[in-house]
């Protein structure tokens, strides 16, 4: 609805993982360097663990395009599945015909039989699983059971899984011990710090086609850091809301009460050190929504 009075060409700080947007901060390039070099040596488990928001999905997407050619993916983006279907899953993403109707004992000699087939092809085989800590116990057995079909000098199958913090505290147990020892690499994917978050805002924008001034200043940048831990989800929600107030306004500078006002209206989110009053109804995000939604309407 802010395009025009911006003067962009997309909205900046969409939620959905658009890699387009990507930007090469530091916890960003080093998991993809990690990642990278662990599919290299091909063998075992990889992990990359990341608090809610704090773009493992984006990271996985990344990945997905950028794996080199010789890779074969098999990509799961919903892992709450049995065993069962965990098998068929993989099975149809690796092109077995006719998953769905196998027995488990013959889908599985299928399975084996595709790895091989690839591996001879000079391939390698990568499952990717993006929020793995949704796999079921029995999944997760399963799936380091996959990671036994191999060949004399390379394990067919590799695993990458994107989760978040609870993965880790089930893979404590010691009933998953055999598992967690087969996890040759991990990596822990941080929030963004001050500087970070004040060059995503500013890279999303330049991304999505502003060429003005700059929108959101230095202390307002710090200030986005503090109320969303650095969180990238949580930032664009706020810089999102801040520019739709904005505009509701008929404003073209970003501040503080836009920001307040913002947090207000989000869960996860605080202002530190900042002594401020609820905003009332009548002045709040809704209704500048509603405005901001009518001088949309007028101008369109």
């Amino acid at each position: 609805m802010y395009l025009y009075h911006f003067g962009l060409r997309e909205l900046p700080f969409t939620l959905t993982p658009n890699t387009s947007f990507f930007l090469g901060l530091e916890p960003h390039h080093e998991a993809l360097a990690v990642l990278t070099t662990a599919l290299r040596t091909g063998e075992g488990f990889i992990k990359v663990i990341g608090e809610v928001g704090t773009g493992k999905t984006l990271l996985c997407r990344k990945l997905l395009n950028e794996i080199p050619e010789h890779f074969i993916t098999a990509y799961i983006p919903n892992p709450f599945l049995s065993p069962d279907e965990l098998r068929r899953a993989v099975a149809s993403e690796l092109g077995v015909k006719q998953a769905q109707r196998m027995s488990v004992s013959l889908l599985t000699q299928r399975i084996q039989s595709r790895l091989m087939e690839l591996h001879a092809q000079g391939h390698s085989v990568v499952l990717i699983l993006d929020e793995a800590q949704a796999l079921p116990s029995e999944s997760l057995e399963a799936l380091r059971l996959f990671t036994n079909l191999e060949t004399e000098t390379r394990k067919l199958l590799q695993v990458v899984m994107f989760a978040q913090p609870e993965l880790d505290q089930r893979l404590n147990e010691n009933n998953f011990r055999q598992l967690r020892q087969r996890i040759t690499f991990s990596y822990q994917l941080r929030a963004m710090n001050v500087t970070e978050v004040q060059r995503y805002i500013h890279h999303r924008l330049q991304i999505a086609g502003y060429k003005g001034a700059s929108l959101f200043n230095d202390k307002l940048c710090q200030k986005i850091a503090k109320a969303t831990g650095g969180v990238p989800r949580l930032v664009n929600i706020l810089c999102h809301k801040m520019l739709m107030l904005a505009y509701g306004q008929g404003q073209f500078q970003i501040d503080t009460w836009h920001l307040k006002t913002a947090v207000n209206d989000t869960d996860d989110t605080q202002l530190l050190n900042i002594n401020y009053r609820m905003i009332a109804a009548s002045t709040g995000l809704v209704v500048l929504a509603l405005s901001a939604y009518y001088l949309w309407g007028i101008s369109a």
